[in-house]
């Protein structure tokens, strides 16, 4: 994630942020510059923006934002739609009549966003279902959606399960609550497990479908096994029995080792959170300089050396987690990185980057 400044008084401001507590300026993300921006009101609704590369640009504020409040993006003023680009990706929201939903859905959107910025940077194919949905003008085949639902108490009504269905990701919206999420991790025995990892798993899922499935199988198929093996087969033996013994040196989670797709859709996930944050330390300038020569260290830059750019790119992740796990510690709280990754698990996300940096191009 960058860094990002109020363009009128150059204060630090956040990615979630409506107002500079500073300048008193309304803010909004503007999608078209990838940056946050402070606005001023222009008349018939319209918005205009001092940041450099806008200032000749109207924006509206995404209907979620002016009317719902739930959003802090805008939309450029030649755009029909209501909703900002992360928004009218949503097809399904919760009812909002429920007491408690409206700030599920806002905790939700809020970690969606983060989802969508990063595959805007990654310059990823992004399309929606709905005619002009996304940045590639709507795809109903190919396009995704998210399904925000609550469970129900009516009689025989099925939970709500998280998951991916041809492009359409469905989350339950008592994932949103910390406490049920942190009971449903601790049932699970997982490590980790937050709004935002779900969204990168899910649409870890939907990019199998759009970059591999028509693509390098065989390089799939050698690092990560073969998808052909039943699905739901799969799934039940992993909930009954448990992921075998020795999955840490292969897989970058227990879930992983389940099937094919679920180890993509896991190792995918784990690329996400390992860019997002070493862009966030790079943008921060975070260094590392220790007593020691034999202890981890870790330059604000990474100036141009021999290697590829996933070498340098793992080089530097595991001095920013040894940092970030002691930082934790420190405060009395579980290490933000829980994982190790083996030298199976470090090809898969190899990988990875090889499917992304290839569509990027």
């Amino acid at each position: 994630m960058k860094i990002f400044h109020c363009d009128h008084c150059q204060n630090l401001v956040f990615f979630e942020n409506v107002h500079c507590v500073a300048c008193g300026h309304s803010l909004g993300f503007l999608p078209d510059q990838l940056d946050m921006g402070s606005l001023e009101a222009a008349g018939d609704r319209l918005w205009r923006s001092p940041h450099p590369d806008a200032r000749e640009r109207g924006y509206r504020l995404c209907a979620n934002y002016e009317r719902e409040n739930i959003c802090n993006w805008t939309v450029p003023e030649h755009d029909a739609d209501p909703l900002c680009v992360s928004c009218r990706l949503t097809k399904v929201i919760p009812d909002l009549t429920v007491a408690g939903n409206k700030e599920a859905w806002y905790r939700v959107e809020t970690a969606k966003r983060r989802l969508i910025f990063s595959l805007l940077t990654l310059r990823l194919p992004l399309e929606g279902k709905r005619t002009g949905d996304g940045t590639g003008g709507g795809n109903p085949a190919g396009g995704v959606a998210f399904e925000f639902l609550a469970d129900t108490a009516a009689p025989g009504a099925a939970p709500v399960l998280t998951g991916h269905n041809e492009g359409v990701i469905t989350l339950n919206l008592a994932e949103a609550d910390d406490a049920e999420r942190e009971r449903r991790r601790a049932q699970l025995h997982e490590p980790y497990r937050t709004l935002l990892g779900h969204f990168r798993h899910e649409i870890g899922h939907y990019y199998w479908d759009r970059l591999v499935a028509g693509g390098d199988l065989e390089g799939f198929r050698g690092l990560f096994g073969d998808e052909r093996k039943d699905y739901a087969a799969a799934l039940q033996k992993h909930y009954a029995d448990g992921a075998p013994a020795e999955w840490q040196q292969r897989f970058v989670s227990a879930y992983a080792s389940s099937h094919p797709w679920e180890d993509w859709a896991e190792t995918w996930a784990h690329y996400l959170h390992m860019r997002d944050s070493l862009e966030t330390a790079e943008a921060c300038g975070l260094s590392l300089k220790p007593r020691r020569s034999d202890e981890p260290s870790l330059r604000a830059s990474h100036p141009e050396k021999p290697g590829d750019a996933f070498t340098k790119m793992t080089e530097a992740w595991f001095p920013l987690t040894y940092v970030l796990n002691n930082l934790n510690r420190g405060l009395g709280l579980a290490d933000g990185y829980p994982f190790v990754l083996s030298t199976p698990a470090l090809e898969k996300l190899r990988f990875v980057h090889g499917i992304i940096e290839a569509a990027r191009a």
